[in-house]
């Protein structure tokens, strides 16, 4: 009873701790964890390009290789999730990135293509797993106060990754070759291990297996400057309401696989449909280039808000923005209103992804499961986004490219809805 009164008292200390030294470390870890991610992700269709211009795959093993990467990324997932909640969030989050590291250092030099798409299974299945610790680390470090904003905060470090990643790309590839893209993440994730070998273990999962005096000694620099007063925080230690682990799962898959499958459809096609309304090579991956501009926006404006409003009502409106944006967008003829549609389709869309995948996700699910739970979503939705590419090539082949646009809408209104009539409110409550 008294060791069980004693873990209470120092989970209401995290709960309530103010920012200190050893939290901004875990932050920038995680974020640059996690803008590795999104860098590899970009990286693979502009080594896929160079792949195939230089002959070194075909058409058919290009493929491959991109599926291949979206494999690993599902595996990935489910493994992080399993480790991270039986054997520690510190092993699954540094087997990962040596896992990811070597093996992208290995697709340096790969003498053949059958060797690279097996390289890339593996290093992506060492990715796969960044997405559920980053996230889920900073949620469990974070103060109640301002968790939202620190997971948000992620999210526009994650997504400045991708402009960053393309200029790199676009400087080193027509110099140095393909290889050197893998030579330089392999060589980033290697380093950033070295520096993580110190990570500490997350306090909320060692008092979930009572290993009350190890969490206790990480609390200590946690709460080094002291907590918020109650005033400062609202229900600072109101739990969230409790749902059955399936349901949490259930609203979990819902509403990242719509938010992740929205923006890949949009973000990944739009060059190929501007194409087919007439508009120049040149000129739609100028506009694609100013609607991504929406994506580290709206991450910002995700992170600014969802500790305003609550979770539930910033969701419920993004997705509804997503589906009206999206169904307009359809109709967009005049240039200017494309890039203008697209724009704000893409912040909504980016509100999602920061609020949704890096927040929600983890927020539905106690601490003795939760990378369980976070693994398995994210694990399914990129699943379903292996299936994509062959799914809008049929649509576009077969029928008009604006019913791509009604998907994206009913995708975004069935999630909108779950979210507003079975997800719990997690704004500012404690999570187990």
């Amino acid at each position: 009873m008294l060791m069980a009164s004693n873990a209470l008292s120092l989970e209401t200390q995290l709960n309530s701790a103010r920012e200190t030294p050893l939290f901004y470390k875990v932050f920038a870890l995680a974020g640059a964890g996690i803008m590795l991610d999104a860098a590899d992700v970009y990286i693979a269709s502009a080594v896929n390009s160079a792949l195939l211009a230089t002959h070194f795959a075909t058409l058919s093993q290009g493929s491959i290789f991109l599926s291949a990467g979206f494999l690993g990324l599902f595996m990935g997932s489910l493994l992080a999730g399993y480790i991270g909640d039986f054997y520690g969030r510190k092993k699954a989050y540094q087997y990962n990135l040596l896992l990811f590291g070597t093996f992208t250092l290995l697709s340096a030099i790969a003498p053949n293509m059958i060797t690279l798409i097996i390289f890339r299974l593996i290093a992506a299945t060492g990715l796969g797993a960044e997405i559920v610790t980053s996230y889920a680390i900073v949620n469990e470090f974070a103060p109640i106060k301002r968790r939202g904003h620190w997971s948000g905060m992620t999210a526009i470090v994650a997504n400045s990754g991708a402009p960053i990643t393309l200029l790199i790309a676009t400087l080193l590839i027509p110099k140095l070759g393909w290889r050197s893209m893998f030579l330089l993440i392999g060589v980033l994730a290697i380093i950033l291990w070295f520096a993580r070998r110190h990570f500490p273990e997350s306090p909320r999962w060692l008092l979930s297996k009572g290993r009350t005096e190890e969490a206790n000694a990480i609390i200590k620099q946690l709460t080094s400057r002291g907590l918020y007063e109650n005033g400062e925080l609202q229900d600072q230690n109101e739990p969230v309401s409790h749902i059955s682990f399936a349901k949490g799962l259930t609203i979990a898959i819902i509403a990242v696989s719509a938010t992740l499958l929205c923006q890949y459809t949009f973000t990944t096609w739009v060059p190929t449909l501007l194409l087919k309304q007439g508009i120049s090579i040149v000129s739609s991956i100028g506009f694609s280039a100013i609607m991504m501009i929406g994506a580290p926006i709206g991450s910002a404006i995700g992170a600014l808000l969802v500790d305003r409003t609550g979770r539930k009502r910033l969701i419920f409106i993004s997705f509804l923005a997503v589906a009206i944006l999206g169904i307009a967008y359809a109709y967009e003829t005049a240039t200017w209103a494309i890039i203008l549609n697209g724009f704000l389709l893409t912040v909504a869309i980016y509100i999602l992804v920061a609020t949704v995948v890096s927040i929600y996700t983890n927020e539905l699910f106690e601490t003795s499961h939760r990378f369980r739970g976070s693994g398995i979503a994210n694990g399914i939705s990129k699943l379903l986004n292996v299936l994509m590419p062959t799914i809008v090539a049929l649509v576009i082949t077969n029928f008009s490219a604006a019913f791509l646009y009604y998907g994206i809408a009913v995708l975004a209104i069935i999630a909108a809805f779950v979210i507003l009539i079975w997800g719990p409110e997690t704004d500012k409550k404690a999570i187990k």
